[in-house]
């Protein structure tokens, strides 16, 4: 075995003993009475609705109509914020003209614009779509601006002395340069898209994780919240792995 496959899996060793760990401490917490079952169910009851979930499909029929959502509001904003972020940051007239109003949009929360999107899209699918864009639109938008401006000014030089045509300027220089920061703003994006899944799905929805998690809530079925949480989570954190492989295969030199 070779130094980076030894490492791997010692990383890997190391996850699979946190993880023991933790669900170790919350096995003798819950035998030991110090939490409330109702409030904190065991790991031997929420293994047991994950199954029963599974085997009726329940999981399953929410999970695929979530991850559709996602994607749908996902790929919105991402060809909306790289188109944008690289105008804006090619242009200093636009950034100027932008900053502001992007700055004060950007820390209002996507639950917040429920009232309106009700308002403007009704209840249907359009509304729970354009609040998962918000969710992932500002940050992939605002990654992609600060990756242009941070193109090394040396290469400007030389284009502009080799006097390089402008759209082979911008795509063989400026936004190669920026890629990095384009696919940190895609990996942020894409998990602020998953947060947003919950405060979509509030919209007089019937289906999805985030209706699965809030109509658990309000009959106190604790465990399939969790189920519907470790779901969101385990969902996206492979979302993000295939997106950190593309990452690497196209920025071989990073």
């Amino acid at each position: 075995m070779n130094k980076a496959a030894a490492k791997k899996a010692g990383y890997f060793a190391e996850y699979i003993v946190l993880v023991a760990t933790i669900i170790g401490v919350w096995i003798i917490m819950g035998s030991s009475g110090k939490l409330n079952p109702i409030i904190m169910p065991s790991p031997s009851k929420v293994g047991s609705t994950i199954l029963s979930l599974i085997q009726n499909g329940e999981l399953w029929e929410n999970l695929g109509i979530s991850v559709l959502r996602v994607l749908q509001g996902y790929l919105l904003a991402s060809v909306l914020g790289i188109i944008a972020g690289i105008l804006i940051g090619l242009s200093r007239h636009l950034d100027r003209l932008t900053e502001l109003l992007i700055q004060v949009i950007k820390p209002i929360p996507p639950i917040a614009w429920i009232p309106l999107v009700i308002l403007w899209f009704g209840i249907g699918e359009s509304g729970k779509i354009f609040l998962i864009f918000l969710g992932g639109f500002f940050t992939i938008l605002i990654n992609v601006i600060d990756g242009i401006h941070q193109t090394d000014t040396k290469l400007i030089e030389v284009s502009k002395s080799m006097e390089t045509p402008f759209f082979k300027h911008i795509f063989t220089m400026v936004i190669p340069s920026a890629l990095p920061n384009i696919f940190t703003g895609l990996r942020t994006g894409l998990s602020s898209c998953w947060m947003c899944v919950v405060a979509a799905e509030l919209v007089s929805s019937t289906t999805g994780l985030g209706y699965l998690i809030m109509n658990a809530r309000q009959f106190g079925k604790t465990d399939v919240v969790i189920v519907g949480m470790l779901t969101i989570g385990i969902i996206g954190k492979i979302m993000d792995s295939l997106l950190k492989l593309i990452e690497k295969l196209i920025i071989r030199w990073n």
